[in-house]
């Protein structure tokens, strides 16, 4: 489905960017990923993706705060495979505080990973994906772009502004076959959320199984949490061939939440 296509993934190296890069790979695309941790954990990633779905992968480490990295990373995929197809926005952090003691670095940095990388990225990417008449970005945002909880004004702000972001890149790039579009999870159990869980129950004076069951699968109404592997298989449609006149729109794939 996408033998031939290239993409790049931001933090990729574990949870839903994770699983995305593995989709994408399974479907033919070759692959860059991104992000922190372990260098032999991700190398064995690296490698794992070309040996069992006979794609290329790299990895480029670029840190999501410089936009010079950033820059670097899409002019090394072009390099590299000749050309940047699909691009994947889905490098973001947390922090749960309430607003009068939400710490200012803390703010600045999760504009900065969740909300600005997004652009850089696809401020460096744009010019190719028009010249050749094709680009897919995916920006994965959050219900969080469409409704706001207490407690995370930083990540709230971010992520509408990554939905607003989808809209803009997706009129300019319409005459040029290139869509932008939004996936918009719920609760989804990566390593995100499972660390925002002990915040929580700080802010809200509650037990940490009381904020699983309480805060984030009762905003849910399945009561489950949404599966990497749904995120990943929505990606791979918008990336794929068939997508080409959906472009601007968000996608809920959050058990309900916002249908309430």
């Amino acid at each position: 489905m996408l033998k031939g296509k290239s993409a790049v993934i931001t933090g990729s190296t574990s949870g839903i960017g994770l699983g995305v890069a593995k989709a994408l790979a399974a479907n033919g695309a070759d692959i860059m990923l991104n992000g922190f941790g372990d260098a032999e954990e991700i190398e064995e990633i690296r490698a794992s993706l070309e040996r069992d779905c006979g794609v290329r992968a790299l990895y480029n480490g670029a840190d999501m705060t410089k936009p010079d990295h950033i820059t670097a990373m899409i002019a090394e995929a072009e390099e590299s495979f000749g050309k940047v197809d699909i691009l994947v926005n889905n490098a973001g952090i947390q922090h749960v505080s309430p607003i009068e003691d939400f710490p200012i670095e803390k703010w600045n940095a999760i504009i900065a990973i969740n909300l600005s990388s997004s652009f850089h990225t696809i401020r460096a990417a744009f010019p190719g994906m028009k010249a050749r008449k094709f680009g897919r970005i995916i920006q994965i945002a959050s219900a969080h772009a469409l409704v706001a909880s207490p407690f995370k004004s930083a990540y709230v702000a971010a992520k509408h502004g990554v939905l607003g972001l989808a809209k803009v890149t997706a009129l300019e790039g319409a005459e040029h076959g290139v869509t932008c579009n939004a996936i918009c999870p719920g609760y989804v159990k990566t390593p995100l959320v499972e660390k925002q869980i002990p915040d929580t129950a700080k802010a809200r004076g509650m037990t940490e199984e009381e904020v699983v069951q309480k805060v984030i699968l009762a905003a849910q109404p399945t009561k489950k949490f949404v599966s990497v592997e749904d995120v990943a298989a929505l990606a791979v449609f918008l990336a794929g061939p068939n997508s080409g006149s959906i472009t601007g729109a968000a996608y809920q794939i959050d058990g309900g939440w916002v249908a309430q």
